[in-house]
């Protein structure tokens, strides 16, 4: 997995802008910025701090669904509150 790749999609879908999820994540701009470029690794401590501002998991992360899985590719894209709001749904059927 190409974590710059899959941080900069991730901080996009949920609408951060690098100095927000930066500010928010309590890590420097210009190191998640070179994260993002592939230039500078990233520690796991970091990478959390980044996770709880995203309010998503380590596991979620990492989690990448099959290129076949359209449903679990859908969900992925979603919001945490979106996510709730789907699960209740699906839950009331």
């Amino acid at each position: 997995m190409d974590v710059s790749k899959r941080l900069r999609t991730l901080r996009e879908q949920y609408g951060f802008t690098q100095n927000g999820l930066a500010e928010y994540a309590g890590v420097s701009q210009s190191h998640l910025r070179r994260v993002e470029l592939g230039q500078a690794d990233i520690t796991v401590n970091h990478l959390q701090f980044l996770c709880d501002a995203l309010n998503i998991s380590l596991s979620e992360f990492f989690a990448e669904p099959s290129e076949g899985d359209e449903l679990a590719i859908a969900i992925s894209k979603l919001t945490p509150k979106q996510k709730k709001l789907l699960l209740e749904f699906l839950n009331s059927l």
